[in-house]
């Protein structure tokens, strides 16, 4: 056979070797059109969750004069940060450029600009089955929450435009570097360390709670804090919200799946189930130190089984959720009800108390009940587990109250960060804003 014979002949040939050949490496995602249905709505909840919900459960808590406040501040921290979200922030947060699974780098800690404004962004762009612009708002719905969570710290007593740069500061400086830290991919530093946290307890609660800590400390007492008495103006609102947080969380901790699969079936289970014993958790403690239940008691402890659920929704079993559940509900009413008093600071809303320390238990529990051996889904040894939590707990606890102590010291020492004794006893909503938001 001549060599022109032979060149015919693989030509011919050639369509049927390319049936079998391999993909091109550059093949594009297909979209999904559950999974995108699924995490648009999973957005929209926990945007929801934030404005009205967790806006309504702080407010209620508050003097009736500083309801107006809060909504102020979270819809004004909300456009903002979603500007910043858009320049740097997803960026940051998803740029894996650089990182190495088991390296240590800058890119460890914080993702590149590889999506500065978003310049890249197609509308045909997929990421995990899903549109990328439906990726990018959800991620945006938890930058959105985690620093308003902040804000119940130091309400009734922090200036509107102090507490607007702050929440714009503390998400560009420790937010987004510890979302990448936590959920980077290979390489980053929660995931070299082999740290648990599927929906953010160490990247929204422990980090959220730890700066509630450091704002108010910084930002002071309320006058009066102690002395006088400051129930909540409307516990009716505040246990509504509370119902909407609930709501959301669903969207927060299923949504994380980024998917429709078992395992966001089952992140779904275990968030019911932990709040559920949450408020048992919280009311048993709460019943037997003050011989009667409380209506924001009960709501609190649905929180705090949530907070504490959130690292481990998709990684322990039904078992697991009721018990961190109940015990998350019970240690956060004993931070909420005894460790703030006994040590006199004023977390307005107690952030720290729920957020903070229900992130801890929750992080912690996770490396126990994520086992296989105990209901859960990783095959883990518990003692190698535990030290890896313990090391993502300590490094947020460390990272966030510094970061945010930086913050808060530089706005004080430039715009100040409090307003006068006249307006705090007049009230932020007239004080700030010129408004009541109770007209008679």
């Amino acid at each position: 056979m001549n060599a022109s014979d032979f060149l015919k002949k693989a030509l011919l040939l050639l369509p049927f070797l390319l049936c079998f050949a391999a993909p091109p490496a550059f093949a594009q995602e297909t979209l999904d059109t559950g999974t995108t249905a699924w995490m648009m709505t999973a957005a929209a909840l926990v945007i929801m969750m934030c404005i009205p919900g967790l806006a309504m459960f702080y407010a209620g808590m508050l003097r009736a004069a500083n309801l107006l406040s809060v909504f102020a501040q979270f819809f004004a921290g909300a456009g903002l940060i979603a500007i910043l979200w858009v320049v740097f922030g997803y960026s940051i947060v998803t740029d894996a450029t650089g990182m190495v699974a088991g390296e240590y780098n800058l890119h460890s800690f914080i993702g590149g600009l590889a999506s500065f404004l978003l310049l890249d962004l197609k509308p045909d762009s997929i990421t995990l089955g899903m549109p990328t612009s439906v990726f990018i708002t959800f991620q945006l719905s938890f930058a959105i929450i985690t620093p308003a969570i902040v804000a119940g710290a130091f309400a009734e007593r922090i200036k509107f435009s102090a507490a607007i740069l702050f929440l714009a500061f503390w998400f560009a400086l420790v937010y987004a570097p510890m979302a990448h830290m936590v959920w980077g991919g290979p390489g980053s530093l929660m995931a070299n360390w082999g740290a648990l946290d599927f929906a953010g307890g160490t990247a929204v609660h422990i980090n959220s709670g730890v700066a509630a800590l450091a704002a108010c400390l910084v930002v002071g007492k309320r006058q009066g804090y102690l002395t006088h008495s400051m129930p909540p103006h409307n516990l009716g609102l505040c246990l509504a919200g509370a119902g909407f947080v609930w709501l959301g969380w669903f969207g927060f901790n299923a949504g994380s799946a980024a998917a429709v699969s078992g395992v966001t079936g089952m992140a779904m289970l275990n968030t019911q189930l932990a709040a559920c014993t949450g408020v048992l958790g919280w009311m048993a403690v709460e019943w037997i130190r003050n011989g009667r239940p409380s209506a924001l008691g009960i709501a609190s402890g649905a929180l705090a089984g949530l907070v504490g659920v959130t690292p481990g929704c998709a990684y322990v079993g039904p078992i697991g959720a009721l018990i961190i559940g109940i015990v998350s509900g019970a240690v956060c009413f004993y931070f909420v009800a005894v460790v703030k008093r006994k040590f006199g600071y004023d977390d307005t809303l107690d952030v720290f108390g729920l957020h903070g320390v229900g992130g801890m238990v929750g992080a912690i529990l996770t490396g126990v009940f994520a086992s296989t051996a105990l209901g859960g889904t990783e095959e883990i040894e518990i003692a190698t587990q535990l030290w890896a939590q313990f090391k993502s707990v300590v490094f947020t606890i460390a990272y966030s109250f510094a970061i945010s102590l930086v913050i808060l010291k530089l706005l004080d020492w430039t715009i100040g960060l409090r307003v006068d004794q006249e307006a705090e006893a007049m009230g932020l909503d007239q004080a700030e804003h010129r408004e009541t938001g109770y007209n008679l």
